[in-house]
Protein backbone atom coordinates (compact mmCIF):
# COMPACT_ATOMS: atom_id res chain seq x y z
CA UNK A 1 0.00 0.00 0.00
CA UNK A 2 1.78 3.09 -1.08
CA UNK A 3 5.01 1.48 -0.70
CA UNK A 4 4.36 0.00 2.71
CA UNK A 5 4.48 -3.83 3.30
CA UNK A 6 5.50 -4.82 -0.25
CA UNK A 7 5.79 -8.30 -0.97
CA UNK A 8 3.02 -10.90 -2.70
CA UNK A 9 -0.30 -11.23 -0.59
CA UNK A 10 -2.20 -14.42 -0.58
CA UNK A 11 -5.44 -15.15 1.42
CA UNK A 12 -5.54 -17.46 4.30
CA UNK A 13 -8.35 -19.91 1.97
CA UNK A 14 -6.65 -19.01 -1.62
CA UNK A 15 -8.87 -21.04 -3.37
CA UNK A 16 -11.95 -20.31 -1.50
CA UNK A 17 -14.93 -18.90 -3.17
CA UNK A 18 -16.65 -15.90 -2.49
CA UNK A 19 -20.54 -15.01 -1.56
CA UNK A 20 -21.14 -10.82 -0.22
CA UNK A 21 -24.29 -10.21 1.07
CA UNK A 22 -24.47 -5.96 1.48
CA UNK A 23 -26.60 -5.32 4.95
CA UNK A 24 -24.76 -1.94 5.80
CA UNK A 25 -24.87 1.26 4.19
CA UNK A 26 -23.29 4.83 4.15
CA UNK A 27 -24.72 7.02 7.28
CA UNK A 28 -27.25 4.47 8.17
CA UNK A 29 -25.37 1.66 10.04
CA UNK A 30 -26.60 -2.17 9.48
CA UNK A 31 -30.64 -3.11 9.80
CA UNK A 32 -31.51 -5.87 11.52
CA UNK A 33 -33.84 -7.15 8.57
CA UNK A 34 -30.71 -7.21 6.48
CA UNK A 35 -29.07 -8.99 8.46
CA UNK A 36 -31.12 -11.69 9.38
CA UNK A 37 -31.70 -11.95 5.06
CA UNK A 38 -28.66 -12.12 4.40
CA UNK A 39 -28.05 -15.13 6.18
CA UNK A 40 -30.81 -16.95 4.87
CA UNK A 41 -29.61 -16.30 1.59
CA UNK A 42 -26.05 -17.36 2.56
CA UNK A 43 -27.55 -20.78 4.08
CA UNK A 44 -29.86 -20.83 0.92
CA UNK A 45 -26.74 -20.30 -1.65
CA UNK A 46 -24.68 -23.03 0.28
CA UNK A 47 -22.38 -21.67 1.69
CA UNK A 48 -19.48 -23.34 4.29
CA UNK A 49 -18.45 -20.64 6.86
CA UNK A 50 -20.10 -17.03 6.56
CA UNK A 51 -17.77 -14.31 8.14
CA UNK A 52 -19.59 -11.59 9.98
CA UNK A 53 -17.37 -8.34 10.92
CA UNK A 54 -20.14 -6.44 12.70
CA UNK A 55 -21.37 -6.16 16.37
CA UNK A 56 -21.57 -3.46 18.61
CA UNK A 57 -24.31 -1.96 20.80
CA UNK A 58 -21.04 -0.13 22.32
CA UNK A 59 -20.45 -3.04 24.68
CA UNK A 60 -24.28 -3.64 25.92
CA UNK A 61 -25.33 -7.34 24.59
CA UNK A 62 -28.56 -7.57 23.43
CA UNK A 63 -30.39 -11.06 24.49
CA UNK A 64 -29.97 -13.56 21.89
CA UNK A 65 -34.22 -13.44 21.09
CA UNK A 66 -33.12 -9.56 20.37
CA UNK A 67 -29.86 -9.99 18.18
CA UNK A 68 -30.28 -10.20 14.52
CA UNK A 69 -26.69 -11.91 14.58
CA UNK A 70 -27.48 -14.27 17.18
CA UNK A 71 -31.09 -15.10 15.43
CA UNK A 72 -29.08 -15.24 11.86
CA UNK A 73 -26.16 -17.46 12.85
CA UNK A 74 -28.23 -19.87 14.68
CA UNK A 75 -29.88 -20.72 11.84
CA UNK A 76 -26.74 -20.97 9.78
CA UNK A 77 -25.11 -23.42 12.50
CA UNK A 78 -28.12 -25.49 12.95
CA UNK A 79 -27.45 -26.25 9.40
CA UNK A 80 -24.14 -27.08 9.72
CA UNK A 81 -22.29 -23.49 8.51
CA UNK A 82 -19.63 -22.12 10.94
CA UNK A 83 -20.16 -18.47 11.55
CA UNK A 84 -16.87 -16.30 12.65
CA UNK A 85 -17.63 -13.17 14.20
CA UNK A 86 -15.93 -10.14 15.73
CA UNK A 87 -15.71 -9.69 19.09
CA UNK A 88 -15.68 -5.73 19.21
CA UNK A 89 -13.12 -3.06 19.77
CA UNK A 90 -14.27 -1.39 22.59
CA UNK A 91 -10.87 -3.11 24.83
CA UNK A 92 -8.96 -2.85 26.48
CA UNK A 93 -12.09 -2.27 29.46
CA UNK A 94 -13.71 -5.27 30.95
CA UNK A 95 -16.57 -7.01 29.90
CA UNK A 96 -16.74 -5.07 26.25
CA UNK A 97 -16.69 -8.39 24.51
CA UNK A 98 -20.03 -8.59 22.01
CA UNK A 99 -21.06 -11.74 19.56
CA UNK A 100 -21.36 -13.92 22.52
CA UNK A 101 -24.04 -16.71 21.08
CA UNK A 102 -22.17 -20.04 22.10
CA UNK A 103 -22.99 -21.38 18.88
CA UNK A 104 -20.86 -18.36 17.48
CA UNK A 105 -16.89 -18.29 17.39
CA UNK A 106 -15.78 -14.53 18.74
CA UNK A 107 -12.35 -13.59 17.45
CA UNK A 108 -10.52 -10.71 19.22
CA UNK A 109 -7.44 -9.02 17.52
CA UNK A 110 -3.73 -9.72 17.89
CA UNK A 111 -0.68 -7.98 16.16
CA UNK A 112 1.46 -9.79 13.75
CA UNK A 113 5.47 -9.40 13.38
CA UNK A 114 5.31 -6.59 10.83
CA UNK A 115 5.10 -3.06 11.88
CA UNK A 116 5.37 0.78 10.29
CA UNK A 117 7.34 2.57 12.74
CA UNK A 118 7.45 6.25 12.77
CA UNK A 119 9.46 8.75 15.04
CA UNK A 120 8.97 12.30 17.00
CA UNK A 121 12.28 14.04 16.88
CA UNK A 122 12.08 16.79 19.65
CA UNK A 123 14.28 20.10 19.62
CA UNK A 124 15.70 18.99 22.83
CA UNK A 125 17.11 15.39 21.34
CA UNK A 126 14.40 13.45 22.62
CA UNK A 127 13.41 10.36 19.91
CA UNK A 128 9.87 9.13 20.61
CA UNK A 129 8.28 6.00 18.84
CA UNK A 130 5.35 5.79 17.02
CA UNK A 131 3.64 4.10 13.62
CA UNK A 132 2.40 6.02 10.79
CA UNK A 133 1.34 5.02 7.12
CA UNK A 134 1.99 8.58 5.55
CA UNK A 135 3.19 7.93 2.60
CA UNK A 136 3.49 11.71 0.97
CA UNK A 137 6.34 14.48 0.67
CA UNK A 138 8.34 13.51 4.10
CA UNK A 139 9.27 16.45 6.59
CA UNK A 140 12.75 15.91 5.59
CA UNK A 141 14.47 16.38 9.17
CA UNK A 142 13.07 20.04 8.99
CA UNK A 143 12.05 20.98 12.26
CA UNK A 144 8.76 22.52 13.05
CA UNK A 145 7.36 24.59 15.94
CA UNK A 146 5.33 22.53 17.71
CA UNK A 147 2.01 23.26 19.62
CA UNK A 148 -0.84 21.13 21.71
CA UNK A 149 -3.99 23.35 21.32
CA UNK A 150 -5.65 21.40 24.63
CA UNK A 151 -3.65 23.66 26.57
CA UNK A 152 -6.94 26.25 26.20
CA UNK A 153 -8.50 23.55 28.45
CA UNK A 154 -11.12 23.24 26.08
CA UNK A 155 -11.85 19.44 24.81
CA UNK A 156 -12.83 20.04 21.36
CA UNK A 157 -9.33 21.97 21.31
CA UNK A 158 -7.05 18.91 22.19
CA UNK A 159 -9.36 16.81 19.95
CA UNK A 160 -8.76 18.32 16.96
CA UNK A 161 -12.44 18.51 16.20
CA UNK A 162 -13.49 20.29 13.12
CA UNK A 163 -13.44 24.25 13.30
CA UNK A 164 -11.82 23.70 16.56
CA UNK A 165 -7.99 25.33 15.39
CA UNK A 166 -7.29 28.52 14.93
CA UNK A 167 -5.33 28.96 11.92
CA UNK A 168 -3.08 31.77 13.57
CA UNK A 169 -2.41 29.17 16.45
CA UNK A 170 -1.09 26.44 13.97
CA UNK A 171 -0.48 27.75 10.62
CA UNK A 172 3.13 25.89 9.70
CA UNK A 173 3.46 23.99 13.02
CA UNK A 174 3.13 20.47 13.82
CA UNK A 175 0.35 20.00 16.22
CA UNK A 176 -0.68 17.74 18.94
CA UNK A 177 -4.34 16.08 19.05
CA UNK A 178 -5.73 13.83 21.33
CA UNK A 179 -7.82 10.25 20.21
CA UNK A 180 -11.07 10.01 20.47
CA UNK A 181 -14.63 11.10 19.08
CA UNK A 182 -13.37 11.66 15.75
CA UNK A 183 -12.22 9.55 13.42
CA UNK A 184 -7.95 9.66 13.77
CA UNK A 185 -7.59 10.51 10.15
CA UNK A 186 -10.07 13.11 9.96
CA UNK A 187 -8.28 15.15 12.83
CA UNK A 188 -5.07 15.37 10.21
CA UNK A 189 -7.58 16.85 8.02
CA UNK A 190 -8.89 19.38 10.65
CA UNK A 191 -4.78 20.22 10.97
CA UNK A 192 -4.31 20.53 7.56
CA UNK A 193 -7.29 22.93 6.62
CA UNK A 194 -5.90 25.04 8.91
CA UNK A 195 -2.59 25.38 7.76
CA UNK A 196 -0.70 22.71 10.09
CA UNK A 197 2.19 20.82 8.26
CA UNK A 198 2.24 17.72 10.74
CA UNK A 199 0.11 15.97 13.36
CA UNK A 200 1.24 13.78 16.64
CA UNK A 201 -1.80 12.10 17.63
CA UNK A 202 -1.44 10.95 21.43
CA UNK A 203 -3.22 8.09 22.81
CA UNK A 204 -5.36 9.30 25.71
CA UNK A 205 -5.13 6.58 29.08
CA UNK A 206 -7.92 4.95 27.85
CA UNK A 207 -5.75 3.53 24.53
CA UNK A 208 -2.77 3.04 26.65
CA UNK A 209 0.12 2.21 24.35
CA UNK A 210 -2.05 0.30 21.70
CA UNK A 211 -1.22 1.80 18.18
CA UNK A 212 -3.04 1.11 14.92
CA UNK A 213 -1.26 2.47 11.30
CA UNK A 214 -3.51 4.93 9.38
CA UNK A 215 -2.74 6.51 5.94
CA UNK A 216 -3.00 9.94 7.20
CA UNK A 217 -3.36 12.85 4.69
CA UNK A 218 -0.12 14.95 6.02
CA UNK A 219 2.69 13.89 7.84
CA UNK A 220 1.58 12.45 11.12
CA UNK A 221 2.34 10.13 13.69
CA UNK A 222 0.32 8.09 16.23
CA UNK A 223 2.01 7.73 19.95
CA UNK A 224 1.08 6.19 22.64
CA UNK A 225 -0.44 7.62 26.21
CA UNK A 226 3.38 7.54 27.80
CA UNK A 227 5.23 9.48 24.69
CA UNK A 228 2.04 12.14 24.13
CA UNK A 229 2.74 12.80 27.71
CA UNK A 230 6.11 13.67 27.53
CA UNK A 231 5.67 15.38 24.33
CA UNK A 232 2.81 17.66 25.63
CA UNK A 233 5.73 18.16 29.12
CA UNK A 234 8.51 19.43 26.08
CA UNK A 235 6.09 21.98 24.71
CA UNK A 236 4.59 23.20 28.38
CA UNK A 237 7.95 23.61 29.42
CA UNK A 238 10.18 24.34 26.44
CA UNK A 239 10.66 28.23 25.50
CA UNK A 240 10.37 27.23 21.70
CA UNK A 241 9.15 23.89 21.45
CA UNK A 242 10.01 22.24 17.98
CA UNK A 243 9.74 18.44 16.66
CA UNK A 244 9.80 16.52 13.16
CA UNK A 245 8.37 13.45 11.99
CA UNK A 246 10.58 10.70 10.56
CA UNK A 247 8.72 7.88 8.40
CA UNK A 248 10.90 4.15 8.56
CA UNK A 249 8.97 2.17 6.15
CA UNK A 250 8.03 -1.98 6.94
CA UNK A 251 9.72 -3.54 9.25
CA UNK A 252 9.70 -7.40 10.19
CA UNK A 253 10.98 -9.87 12.60
CA UNK A 254 9.46 -7.70 15.43
CA UNK A 255 9.54 -8.96 18.86
CA UNK A 256 7.82 -9.46 20.78
CA UNK A 257 4.16 -11.11 18.62
CA UNK A 258 1.65 -11.70 19.03
CA UNK A 259 0.77 -8.95 21.14
CA UNK A 260 -3.04 -8.52 22.21
CA UNK A 261 -4.21 -5.08 20.81
CA UNK A 262 -5.02 -3.35 23.03
CA UNK A 263 -8.70 -2.19 21.39
CA UNK A 264 -9.62 -5.83 21.27
CA UNK A 265 -12.53 -6.50 23.25
CA UNK A 266 -12.30 -8.30 26.57
CA UNK A 267 -14.35 -10.65 28.94
CA UNK A 268 -15.69 -11.69 31.10
CA UNK A 269 -18.91 -12.22 28.79
CA UNK A 270 -22.02 -10.44 30.13
CA UNK A 271 -24.65 -12.22 29.15
CA UNK A 272 -23.59 -15.39 30.65
CA UNK A 273 -20.33 -15.33 32.37
CA UNK A 274 -20.21 -19.09 31.96
CA UNK A 275 -19.02 -19.19 28.14
CA UNK A 276 -15.62 -17.92 27.72
CA UNK A 277 -16.11 -14.97 25.73
CA UNK A 278 -14.08 -13.99 23.01
CA UNK A 279 -13.21 -17.77 21.97
CA UNK A 280 -9.44 -16.66 20.71
CA UNK A 281 -7.85 -14.33 19.10
CA UNK A 282 -6.31 -13.89 15.62
CA UNK A 283 -4.32 -11.12 13.48
CA UNK A 284 -5.88 -8.19 13.04
CA UNK A 285 -3.31 -5.15 13.22
CA UNK A 286 -2.24 -3.48 10.50
CA UNK A 287 -3.80 -5.61 8.62
CA UNK A 288 -2.84 -5.33 4.28
CA UNK A 289 -5.99 -6.64 2.20
CA UNK A 290 -7.64 -5.87 -1.10
CA UNK A 291 -9.33 -2.33 -1.42
CA UNK A 292 -12.07 -0.62 -3.02
CA UNK A 293 -12.04 2.04 -6.26
CA UNK A 294 -14.70 3.61 -4.82
CA UNK A 295 -13.06 5.27 -1.32
CA UNK A 296 -10.16 6.37 -0.30
CA UNK A 297 -7.41 4.65 1.97
CA UNK A 298 -9.21 6.80 4.68
CA UNK A 299 -12.64 6.53 3.95
CA UNK A 300 -12.88 10.19 3.73
CA UNK A 301 -14.79 11.78 1.56
CA UNK A 302 -12.38 14.67 0.53
CA UNK A 303 -9.94 11.82 0.19
CA UNK A 304 -9.05 11.44 -3.79
CA UNK A 305 -6.46 8.63 -3.23
CA UNK A 306 -7.34 5.07 -4.80
CA UNK A 307 -5.00 2.20 -3.92
CA UNK A 308 -5.65 -1.35 -4.67
CA UNK A 309 -4.55 -2.32 -0.92
CA UNK A 310 -5.29 -1.13 1.77
CA UNK A 311 -4.01 -1.94 6.29
CA UNK A 312 -6.63 -1.72 8.92
CA UNK A 313 -7.00 -3.02 11.99
CA UNK A 314 -9.87 -4.36 14.23
CA UNK A 315 -11.28 -7.03 14.96
CA UNK A 316 -13.30 -6.61 12.01
CA UNK A 317 -9.45 -7.77 10.32
CA UNK A 318 -9.28 -10.67 12.75
CA UNK A 319 -12.36 -12.61 12.45
CA UNK A 320 -12.15 -13.60 8.78
CA UNK A 321 -8.40 -15.01 8.98
CA UNK A 322 -10.89 -17.43 11.35
CA UNK A 323 -13.21 -17.70 8.57
CA UNK A 324 -10.59 -18.44 6.67
CA UNK A 325 -8.71 -21.11 8.32
CA UNK A 326 -12.58 -22.33 9.22
CA UNK A 327 -12.84 -23.04 5.13
CA UNK A 328 -9.18 -24.68 5.42
CA UNK A 329 -10.47 -27.04 7.91
CA UNK A 330 -13.87 -27.64 6.46
CA UNK A 331 -12.14 -28.73 3.35
CA UNK A 332 -9.98 -30.96 4.91
CA UNK A 333 -12.40 -32.46 7.15
CA UNK A 334 -15.54 -32.60 5.56
CA UNK A 335 -18.08 -34.21 8.10
CA UNK A 336 -16.89 -32.06 11.02
CA UNK A 337 -19.55 -29.68 12.58
CA UNK A 338 -19.43 -26.21 13.22
CA UNK A 339 -18.48 -26.86 16.50
CA UNK A 340 -15.87 -28.99 16.09
CA UNK A 341 -14.38 -26.47 14.03
CA UNK A 342 -14.35 -23.69 16.46
CA UNK A 343 -12.82 -26.64 18.87
CA UNK A 344 -9.92 -27.66 17.08
CA UNK A 345 -9.23 -24.05 16.46
CA UNK A 346 -9.54 -23.37 20.73
CA UNK A 347 -7.88 -26.71 21.81
CA UNK A 348 -4.55 -26.13 19.46
CA UNK A 349 -4.16 -22.35 20.05
CA UNK A 350 -1.35 -21.04 21.31
CA UNK A 351 -0.84 -18.58 24.59
CA UNK A 352 2.86 -18.05 23.70
CA UNK A 353 4.73 -15.70 21.60
CA UNK A 354 7.43 -15.58 19.84
CA UNK A 355 9.97 -14.83 22.63
CA UNK A 356 8.24 -18.21 24.41
CA UNK A 357 6.34 -16.10 26.97
CA UNK A 358 2.67 -15.68 27.62
CA UNK A 359 1.11 -13.45 25.33
CA UNK A 360 1.30 -9.81 26.75
CA UNK A 361 -1.56 -6.94 26.74
CA UNK A 362 -0.65 -3.87 24.74
CA UNK A 363 -2.58 -1.78 26.83
CA UNK A 364 -0.22 -2.65 29.98
CA UNK A 365 2.45 -3.99 29.10
CA UNK A 366 1.11 -7.00 31.31
CA UNK A 367 0.28 -10.48 30.50
CA UNK A 368 -2.82 -10.72 28.94
CA UNK A 369 -5.39 -13.49 30.53
CA UNK A 370 -8.41 -15.98 28.72
CA UNK A 371 -10.23 -13.14 29.31
CA UNK A 372 -8.40 -11.19 26.87
CA UNK A 373 -7.43 -14.22 24.34
CA UNK A 374 -10.25 -16.99 25.51
CA UNK A 375 -8.10 -19.82 24.68
CA UNK A 376 -5.33 -18.32 22.80
CA UNK A 377 -3.95 -17.03 19.44
CA UNK A 378 -4.98 -19.43 16.04
CA UNK A 379 -2.45 -21.62 14.99
CA UNK A 380 -3.85 -23.21 11.96
CA UNK A 381 -1.43 -25.68 11.34
CA UNK A 382 -2.14 -27.72 14.68
CA UNK A 383 -5.92 -27.44 14.21
CA UNK A 384 -5.61 -29.24 11.15
CA UNK A 385 -4.98 -32.51 13.95
CA UNK A 386 -6.06 -31.69 16.89
CA UNK A 387 -6.41 -34.95 18.30
CA UNK A 388 -9.84 -34.35 20.19
CA UNK A 389 -12.74 -31.99 19.76
CA UNK A 390 -15.65 -30.83 21.89
CA UNK A 391 -18.54 -31.87 19.41
CA UNK A 392 -21.41 -29.87 20.04
CA UNK A 393 -25.30 -30.62 18.79
CA UNK A 394 -28.33 -28.38 17.77
CA UNK A 395 -30.26 -30.13 21.26
CA UNK A 396 -26.93 -29.23 23.41
CA UNK A 397 -27.68 -25.52 22.18
CA UNK A 398 -31.66 -25.65 23.20
CA UNK A 399 -30.52 -27.43 26.66
CA UNK A 400 -28.08 -24.25 27.42
CA UNK A 401 -30.78 -22.04 26.09
CA UNK A 402 -33.07 -24.31 28.83
CA UNK A 403 -30.74 -23.86 31.32
CA UNK A 404 -30.20 -19.80 31.25
CA UNK A 405 -33.89 -19.44 31.81
CA UNK A 406 -35.53 -19.26 28.64
CA UNK A 407 -38.56 -20.66 27.84
CA UNK A 408 -39.92 -22.55 24.87
CA UNK A 409 -41.76 -19.53 23.10
CA UNK A 410 -38.09 -17.28 23.68
CA UNK A 411 -36.02 -20.53 22.29
CA UNK A 412 -38.57 -21.24 19.30
CA UNK A 413 -37.58 -17.03 18.39
CA UNK A 414 -34.07 -17.84 17.93
CA UNK A 415 -34.55 -21.51 16.88
CA UNK A 416 -37.50 -21.52 14.42
CA UNK A 417 -38.59 -25.02 16.15
CA UNK A 418 -40.55 -25.67 19.11
CA UNK A 419 -38.64 -26.36 21.76
CA UNK A 420 -39.29 -28.24 25.15
CA UNK A 421 -36.76 -27.77 28.20
CA UNK A 422 -36.07 -30.75 30.57
CA UNK A 423 -38.18 -31.21 33.72
CA UNK A 424 -34.57 -30.65 35.35
CA UNK A 425 -33.16 -27.17 34.76
CA UNK A 426 -29.99 -27.56 32.42
CA UNK A 427 -27.12 -26.77 34.28
CA UNK A 428 -25.60 -24.25 31.63
CA UNK A 429 -22.09 -24.83 32.85
CA UNK A 430 -22.51 -28.11 31.66
CA UNK A 431 -22.68 -27.27 27.56
CA UNK A 432 -20.06 -28.87 25.49
CA UNK A 433 -17.78 -26.56 25.36
CA UNK A 434 -13.78 -25.93 25.03
CA UNK A 435 -13.82 -24.05 27.76
CA UNK A 436 -14.37 -23.95 31.49
CA UNK A 437 -15.77 -20.88 33.73
CA UNK A 438 -16.86 -21.90 37.15
CA UNK A 439 -18.61 -18.91 38.75
CA UNK A 440 -19.57 -18.79 42.69
CA UNK A 441 -21.43 -16.25 44.32
CA UNK A 442 -20.08 -13.09 45.92
CA UNK A 443 -22.19 -14.24 48.91
CA UNK A 444 -21.02 -17.76 49.27
CA UNK A 445 -18.94 -17.88 52.07
CA UNK A 446 -16.08 -21.11 52.94
CA UNK A 447 -16.02 -24.16 50.86
CA UNK A 448 -17.54 -24.24 47.28
CA UNK A 449 -17.44 -26.42 44.51
CA UNK A 450 -18.53 -27.17 40.56
CA UNK A 451 -18.79 -29.84 38.64
CA UNK A 452 -18.35 -29.67 34.74
CA UNK A 453 -19.47 -32.88 32.00
CA UNK A 454 -17.51 -32.86 28.93
CA UNK A 455 -17.76 -34.89 26.11
CA UNK A 456 -14.78 -35.61 23.17
CA UNK A 457 -14.53 -37.33 20.25
CA UNK A 458 -11.35 -38.81 18.78
CA UNK A 459 -10.39 -37.27 15.34
CA UNK A 460 -6.77 -38.77 15.31
CA UNK A 461 -6.07 -41.78 15.42
CA UNK A 462 -8.48 -44.78 16.39
CA UNK A 463 -6.19 -46.81 19.53
CA UNK A 464 -5.41 -43.32 21.29
CA UNK A 465 -4.84 -42.94 25.32
CA UNK A 466 -5.00 -39.42 26.79
CA UNK A 467 -3.68 -38.49 29.81
CA UNK A 468 -4.87 -35.47 31.61
CA UNK A 469 -2.62 -32.56 32.54
CA UNK A 470 -3.94 -30.03 35.06
CA UNK A 471 -2.64 -26.69 35.56
CA UNK A 472 -4.92 -25.47 39.08
CA UNK A 473 -5.95 -21.52 39.86
CA UNK A 474 -3.88 -20.36 42.38
CA UNK A 475 -5.86 -21.26 45.41
CA UNK A 476 -7.89 -23.88 43.86
CA UNK A 477 -8.37 -27.30 43.48
CA UNK A 478 -8.73 -29.00 40.01
CA UNK A 479 -9.69 -32.97 39.72
CA UNK A 480 -10.71 -35.15 36.84
CA UNK A 481 -11.95 -37.95 36.33
CA UNK A 482 -11.41 -40.59 35.04
CA UNK A 483 -7.74 -39.31 34.35
CA UNK A 484 -6.99 -41.15 31.36
CA UNK A 485 -9.38 -41.91 28.24
CA UNK A 486 -8.88 -45.19 26.20
CA UNK A 487 -10.10 -44.74 22.76
CA UNK A 488 -10.66 -47.43 20.25
CA UNK A 489 -12.31 -48.48 16.60
CA UNK A 490 -15.66 -48.95 18.11
CA UNK A 491 -15.15 -46.14 20.85
CA UNK A 492 -14.50 -42.74 19.65
CA UNK A 493 -16.18 -40.77 22.65
CA UNK A 494 -15.36 -40.31 26.09
CA UNK A 495 -17.01 -38.32 28.28
CA UNK A 496 -15.43 -36.66 31.69
CA UNK A 497 -16.34 -34.98 34.94
CA UNK A 498 -14.06 -32.05 36.24
CA UNK A 499 -14.64 -30.42 39.73
CA UNK A 500 -13.19 -27.23 40.54
CA UNK A 501 -13.03 -26.51 44.94
CA UNK A 502 -11.98 -23.86 46.17
CA UNK A 503 -12.30 -21.69 49.86
CA UNK A 504 -13.87 -18.22 49.34
CA UNK A 505 -12.12 -16.85 52.21
CA UNK A 506 -8.94 -17.54 51.26
CA UNK A 507 -9.20 -16.78 47.42
CA UNK A 508 -7.65 -13.57 45.92
CA UNK A 509 -9.00 -12.76 42.88
CA UNK A 510 -5.90 -10.71 41.61
CA UNK A 511 -7.10 -7.20 38.90
CA UNK A 512 -9.27 -8.79 36.65
CA UNK A 513 -11.57 -10.29 39.53
CA UNK A 514 -10.74 -14.06 38.52
CA UNK A 515 -8.41 -16.84 38.59
CA UNK A 516 -6.88 -18.90 35.75
CA UNK A 517 -5.51 -22.24 34.64
CA UNK A 518 -5.93 -24.84 32.11
CA UNK A 519 -6.57 -28.43 31.61
CA UNK A 520 -5.07 -30.30 29.20
CA UNK A 521 -5.15 -33.71 27.32
CA UNK A 522 -2.33 -35.25 25.67
CA UNK A 523 -1.54 -38.46 24.00
CA UNK A 524 2.04 -37.89 23.95
CA UNK A 525 1.44 -36.02 20.08
CA UNK A 526 -1.51 -34.15 20.46
CA UNK A 527 -2.06 -31.41 23.31
CA UNK A 528 -5.73 -30.76 23.68
CA UNK A 529 -5.43 -27.83 25.82
CA UNK A 530 -8.94 -25.94 27.25
CA UNK A 531 -8.67 -22.60 29.35
CA UNK A 532 -10.16 -22.78 32.98
CA UNK A 533 -11.35 -19.38 34.70
CA UNK A 534 -12.91 -19.33 38.50
CA UNK A 535 -14.62 -16.20 39.33
CA UNK A 536 -16.83 -14.45 41.68
CA UNK A 537 -19.55 -12.75 40.63
CA UNK A 538 -23.46 -11.25 41.66
CA UNK A 539 -25.97 -13.03 39.17
CA UNK A 540 -27.07 -10.94 36.62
Amino acid sequence: MSGYAAGIAKGVAPKARLAVYKVCWKNSGCFDSDILAAFDAAVNDGVDVISISIGGGDGIASPYYLDPIAIGSYGAVARGVFVSSSAGNDGPSGMSVTNLAPWLTTVGAGTIDRDFPAQVILGDGGRLSGVSLYAGAALKGKMYEVVYPGKSGILGDSLCMENSLDPKMVKGKIVVCDRGSSPRVAKGLVVRKAGGVGMILANGISNGEGLVGDAHLLPACAVGANEGDAIKKYISSSRNPTATLHFKGTILGIKPAPVLASFSARGPNGLNPEILKPDLIAPGVNILAAWTDAVGPTGLDSDTRRTEFNILSGTSMACPHVSGAAALLKSAHPDWSPAAIRSAMMTTATVLDNKNRILTDEATGNNSTPYDFGAGHLNLGRAMDPGLVYDITNNDYVNFLCGIGYGPKVIQVITHAPASCPAKRPSPENLNYPSFVAMFPVSSKGAVSKMFIRSVTNVGPANAVYRVNVEAPSGVTVTVKPSRLVFSEAVKKRSYVMTVAADTRSLKMGQSGALFGSVTWTDGTHVVRSPVVVTQLEPI
